[in-house]
């Protein structure tokens, strides 16, 4: 019966595959930060009228202008970006295949113009995403060990790479596609970060899944390794239904590490909360597998959990 199961299973999966390889995407990518970087100040005027959102009101052309003719710092990292990314290529045709996917579960999605910049590594804003764009800062997929990220934090530079981009572009979507919960549990946090990453795995099913959690191979099989012991910790804590704000700063923001209060948690990677959220959703998804996507999306946590049975293996 389990070979049974496994083959309608796989026969699922082909039939999707083949179904959103026939979606049509009209995507349009644009390289900002080459048409800045080669244009002079005579260009400024059409630059500022084809990319108005691109510069804001409240600076003056003069900044714009020494961007251009002697700012050296700009110089460096157009440099930098044409060093890592000569041509976006790859890029592109991931994003098209990601848009593929996320049209076959979200039609109503519209696929937005594309624009690369320059952002000056502002790492918090590395994927900008409304209704119709969407800019990605460049600057900010260089790699862990790139000049510019000396002085952040190992975790931060550890996200700072170009293997995370499509993730990231993933995340910026999922952020719009699931409701923040109103319920303050822990659980209904975990489960919501559980979501995204669920989602991810569905957007994007050619991605290392250690890639898709923005860990380090060697994380995310931490996180493996020491899954039953996590989850006891937090039910044996009372955290679960727990209120604490506290417990988000503890696992579900980033951060170097997770924060058990143990002599393990120099060895753990951050956000372990997202993972233990993930699994929950994974036991619910194998145990109801018929459940529409959009419904789970919207169904509450506390629902989640005690439907999936979830329990660690040892």
């Amino acid at each position: 019966m389990a070979l049974v199961s496994l083959i309608w299973a796989c026969n699922d999966d082909n039939k999707i595959a083949t179904e959103i390889s026939k979606i049509p995407i009209d995507l349009t990518i644009e390289r900002f930060e080459k048409k800045f970087a080669e244009a002079n100040v005579t260009d400024l005027s059409k630059l500022k009228n084809d990319y108005p959102y691109l510069f804001p009101s409240q600076f003056s052309d003069s900044l714009w202008i020494a961007k251009i003719e002697s700012d050296t710092l700009q110089k460096e990292l157009e440099e930098e970006v044409f060093k890592a990314f000569p041509d976006f290529e790859n890029e592109s045709s991931e994003l098209q295949l990601f848009y593929k996917h996320l049209k076959y579960y979200f039609p109503e999605v519209i696929v937005p113009k594309v624009i690369t910049v320059i952002s000056e590594v502002d790492y918090n804003n590395r994927i900008i995403l409304s209704d119709s764009l969407m800019l990605i800062g460049l600057d900010n997929y260089l790699g862990s060990n790139h000049k510019f990220y000396g002085g952040f934090s190992n975790y931060i530079a550890e996200g700072l790479q170009a293997d995370y981009l499509l993730s990231d572009v993933a995340s910026a979507y999922t952020r719009k596609l699931i409701s923040y919960p109103r319920d303050r549990s822990f659980l209904s946090r975990m489960v919501y970060y559980g979501k995204e990453l669920y989602l991810k795995e569905l957007l994007l099913p050619s991605e290392p899944i250690h890639i898709r959690f923005n860990y380090s191979e060697e994380d995310f099989n931490w996180a493996i390794a020491n899954e039953e012991q996590m989850w006891r910790f937090i039910v044996e804590n009372e955290f679960v239904y727990s209120t604490d704000s506290e417990l988000d700063r503890r696992f579900l923001d980033p951060a170097p590490f997770s924060k058990f209060g143990l002599e393990l948690d120099s060895e753990s990677p951050g956000r372990l909360g997202r993972f233990i959220g993930y699994q929950i959703i994974k036991a619910y998804m194998e145990k109801h597998s018929d459940t529409k996507l959009k419904n789970l999306l919207a169904m509450p946590a506390d629902r989640i959990l005690k439907e999936s049975n979830y329990k660690p293996k040892r």
